[in-house]
């Protein structure tokens, strides 16, 4: 199968051929709209906002952030996929990007949008998800939550950032995993799915460091393992699920993306141009004020760990199969 490189590499070819030298020059001049494909509060809007602002400092030139939740994230994806290919339409995406389509094939849906329409401008954090529950629940470890649920089956609850989603797919590994049932409540992006849990509406979910750590801080939320394969570096009391047991590990990472047909000489641009934000003094301290250390990798990088990413989380959505709300 070819990769998303190979897939992607004879439009992005064709399209720089086409293209004036001249408008890596002169790129940007004028505002560069960021997607993100999930309300505010939630790790890509977390992520995009310092990006943007960071990014603005370098190109001398506005960039806003537009919200486009919906669908998991599909809404978002599929319209910088299908945006204008002249860089000023970029996406902060999160890992469910590639998880999307392979859903839609699952129930034999026309996609959304397919993988090869987006070229990788840069990888900017990662970090593992981390099971958080509201303070109410009478659990300590990942043993009490599975003692819990057995003896209520199908009386717990968790939100996610929408079907298939970034939150969703986690926790649905360690379900399949503990061979568990739980009550899932989807909302439109992780922000509103941690709103579920702080109001009591859900008992868990699980939350990337960038957005939950104001609220474990204040005491709302609860942390009771991660899907990491070590610790988290700034949640060091937060035992693995490979130290419980469970062989399951998962990522939220988020990254910039274009369509695939921008010409090479913008993308160039663009590049260049995270690379400097993600230096950024203010930006770095932005993302370590939510325990989110920058990870950054440049678009050659950042396209082979995303490809080997969405085979791994391709085989994910095999072994779940289909799920509904």
């Amino acid at each position: 199968m070819k990769s998303i490189v190979k897939r992607s590499m004879f439009a992005v070819m064709a399209a720089t051929a086409a293209f004036s030298a001249q408008a890596q020059e002169t790129f940007p001049n004028r505002a560069i709209s960021m997607v993100v494909p999930f309300p505010p509060g939630g790790v890509a809007d977390v992520t995009g906002r310092p990006t943007a602002i960071a990014l603005e400092k370098v190109f001398k030139q506005p960039v806003t952030v537009s919200n486009r939740p919906g669908a998991g994230g599909a809404v978002g994806n599929a319209a910088v996929a299908s945006a204008r290919p002249d860089g000023y339409t970029v996406l902060m995406a999160l890992s469910s990007v590639s998880v999307i389509p392979e859903a839609d094939k699952l129930f034999n849906r026309k996609p959304a949008y397919t993988l090869d329409q987006l070229a990788p401008i840069a990888l900017i954090s990662a970090d593992p998800v981390i099971l958080v529950v509201h303070p109410s629940l009478p659990v300590k470890t990942v043993k009490d939550i599975i003692a819990l649920s057995r003896k209520q089956p199908g009386e717990l609850s968790y939100s996610s950032s929408g079907v298939y989603g970034a939150l969703h797919m986690p926790m649905e590994m360690f379900l399949h995993a503990a061979q568990l049932k739980m009550r899932h409540v989807p909302t439109t992006g992780g922000g509103p799915a941690i709103t579920q849990l702080l109001g009591g509406h859900v008992t868990m979910t699980a939350g990337g460091p960038a957005a939950i750590t104001s609220h474990v801080k204040a005491g709302k939320l609860r942390t009771i393992v991660s899907w990491g394969a070590e610790r988290h570096p700034n949640y060091k009391d937060v035992p693995t699920f490979k130290e419980q047991g469970y062989d399951i590990e998962y990522y939220i990472w988020a990254g910039m993306f274009v369509p695939v047909a921008t010409p090479e000489p913008v993308v160039k641009v663009l590049r260049d141009g995270v690379r400097k934000a993600v230096s950024d003094a203010e930006f770095k301290d932005q993302m370590a004020k939510v325990n989110s250390p920058v990870k950054y990798l440049d678009a050659p990088e950042f396209a082979k760990y995303w490809d080997a990413d969405a085979k791994r989380l391709a085989a994910v959505v095999k072994v779940v199969g289909k799920v509904g709300p």
